[in-house]
Order: C-alpha cells, then structure tokens, then sequence
C-alpha cells in the first residue's frame, strides 16, 4: 500500500507528465508548491531531524543528478527542478533509484521518438561527436572543440514523461519487487 508521501509524489509527477506533454512546459509553481510539502510529509512520518535531512539531500541528489544534462544543454531546467522535486519526496537513495530508472527510460523513449521522427541517423551523429572528444580526452589527447553540423538538434523531448514513468517505476518496484 502507499504511503501518503508517494501517493502526493505520484500526483505531482502525473500532473508535471501531462503538463510537460501539453503545453511543453513544467510549471514552476506545481514544483514551489511540492517542495514544502514534501518537507511537512516527512516531518509527520520522521522524527526530529531526520525529515529535515531526508528532505534536504534527496533534493541536493535530485537536483545534482540532472544538473550536468542541463548544463550540456540536454534538458530544460524545468526537467531539473522537477527532478530535485522528487527527490525531496523520495530521499537521496530514492532519490538516486528514480534518476538512474529515468534516464534509463529517457534513452528509450529518446531513441524511439528520433525513429518515428526520421532523425535516429542525425541523433546517433551527434551523440558521436560530443562523446568522441571526451574519449580522446581520457586516452590523454588534447580536447578539441565539438562541431556540429547546422541545425543538427534532433529536437526536443517531453522530458516530465520519463520523470514521471521513472517515479512510477521505482515506486512500484519498491511495493511489489521482481
């Protein structure tokens, strides 16, 4: 059965998913609104400090695990705030399991949509030029600046969806494991 801090994080993600499909856009008020309420949710479950500290560095760990996509301009910063969101609700281990199932989930549903879409050929180029360098770089040769070819963006993906699909994922995984 849920507990009253899943459930909420269900919904919020739920509604972040569909917000994100429609209009293209996670609302920054759904995740200021979330972030104290997942904080007075763990105060009525924890003691103490604890829910303070829980609260706290699920959302340092949510909030780091997607900083780098958002900086590499990968993700939109809504994407990363909805993601510290939830690890606000779920903890730095819960935290930590619905980012990985995330981008597990993103890749998928990445790949899938760059197939519908014509652009899988483009998207595969891409991921070749920014990783390449990097692996010269480990194996000691100088890095040189990433090229790509003019309007070589596959596009853009909804990425509240996996967000969401990762919550769900994980907090299913947890209830009823495999």
């Amino acid at each position: 059965m849920l507990n009253a801090v899943e459930a909420v994080l269900i919904c919020l993600v739920m509604q972040a998913a569909v917000t994100d499909l429609t209009l293209r856009k996670i609302p920054n008020v759904l995740v200021l609104c979330g972030l104290p309420l997942a904080l007075v949710l763990h105060m009525v479950v924890q003691p103490d400090w604890a829910a303070l500290w829980t609260w706290l560095l699920g959302l340092l760990v949510g909030f780091l695990l997607f900083l780098p996509l958002y900086l590499l301009r990968g993700m939109a910063a809504g994407d990363v705030k909805l993601m510290a969101m939830v690890g606000a609700f779920a903890g730095p281990a819960g935290a930590l399991q619905i980012g990985m199932a995330t981008f597990i989930i993103g890749g998928v549903m990445g790949l899938a949509l760059m197939a519908v879409n014509g652009r899988l050929r483009q998207g595969l180029y891409n991921l070749h030029a920014m990783l390449w360098p990097l692996l010269l770089r480990l194996l000691g040769v100088p890095l040189q600046p990433v090229l790509l070819a003019p309007g070589a963006s596959v596009g853009g993906m909804p990425y509240g969806v996996a967000i969401a699909c990762g919550t769900l994922t994980s907090i299913a995984a947890a209830h009823y494991p495999f």
